[in-house]
């Protein structure tokens, strides 16, 4: 019951619940023992799914009207549906990206939002021949529009390249998931943490021992936590994640048009990471795109 009660935390990403609260049940099921292969290609089948049509929401549905428009255009304009009506090519590219990650998560779960399919010890539906075909089927043209989707972020952030570097700028570590291998990982994984430097401080630690690595503060004016890195404390300790820490601290991407993507992006730190706020859009689309070729 815990992955499918867990899930209900969000109807936008329920899917990266559904998958955490698996995995971290898994062992009361097995033990130690792994997984099935099939089971985890189906759990990292639905994963990049849920990624595709969330970071088609984040960058087409909420991003792209402020990238395109400008922040002094009218509130009214400045939405999707104004993307639609001036510029439908980029719109639809959105719209259509997200739908055909929500269809892959219907699929593979019965439902687009709070579905099954992942539980503790596996996956508890089988992808048949013919439902493969139909992904198969549109992947195609899927990739190409991760690719347009892509040269839309890049180009936006590198036009205005004085503006976006400057703008909310900020000067942090970053902490992601990188495979044994170092490789560029969604799913499972060690924590790597990079300061603002590049230097790596900690580097395939195994996430089950966070609450050493990771403490809470808690500030009198919010009710947020404010996490930081244990060794560093709370002034100096604070990091970032997301799409922009994964593409930095990574050392390769897996699929080939993303890792080439992935290559443009870090050489324009000039040996540092990439700290542009707005770069998060030109990142988000790079995994976008790996989701893509992944799928």
């Amino acid at each position: 019951e815990v992955p499918v009660l867990v899930q209900r935390l969000c109807g936008i990403c329920p899917i990266s619940h559904l998958l955490a609260a698996s995995k971290a049940t898994d062992s009361f099921v097995l033990g130690a023992a792994p997984i099935t292969p099939t089971a985890e290609k189906l759990r990292r089948l639905l994963h990049f799914a849920q990624v595709l049509q969330s970071h088609a929401l984040h960058f087409f549905y909420l991003a792209s009207p402020d990238l395109l428009f400008g922040f002094d255009d009218e509130v009214a304009h400045r939405n999707i549906v104004g993307v639609i009506a001036d510029h439908p090519d980029i719109g639809l590219m959105g719209v259509r990206l997200r739908k055909f990650g929500q269809e892959v998560i219907r699929t593979l779960t019965g439902k687009k939002i709070h579905g099954t399919g992942s539980l503790a010890g596996g996956f508890n539906k089988p992808l048949s021949s013919t439902e493969c075909d139909a992904i198969k089927g549109q992947v195609g043209e899927v990739l190409e529009w991760a690719r347009k989707g892509l040269a839309i972020a890049r180009e936006l952030f590198l036009s205005s390249e004085a503006a976006h570097r400057d703008f909310a700028a900020a000067h942090s570590s970053f902490m992601s998931l990188v495979a044994a291998d170092g490789a560029f990982e969604l799913y499972h994984g060690g924590l790597r943490i990079k300061d603002a430097a590049g230097r790596t401080v900690r580097d395939h630690f195994d996430c089950r021992g966070y609450p050493d690595l990771i403490h809470e503060e808690v500030k009198p004016w919010s009710y947020m936590k404010f996490p930081f890195l244990a060794a560093l404390g709370p002034e100096d300790g604070w990091y970032r994640v997301g799409p922009l820490a994964r593409v930095n601290n990574c050392d390769f991407i897996r699929t080939p048009l993303a890792e080439v993507a992935r290559q443009d992006f870090i050489a324009g730190g000039g040996g540092q990471p990439v700290q542009a706020t707005l770069a998060y859009h030109w990142a988000r689309m790079i995994e976008l795109l790996h989701c893509a070729e992944a799928i």
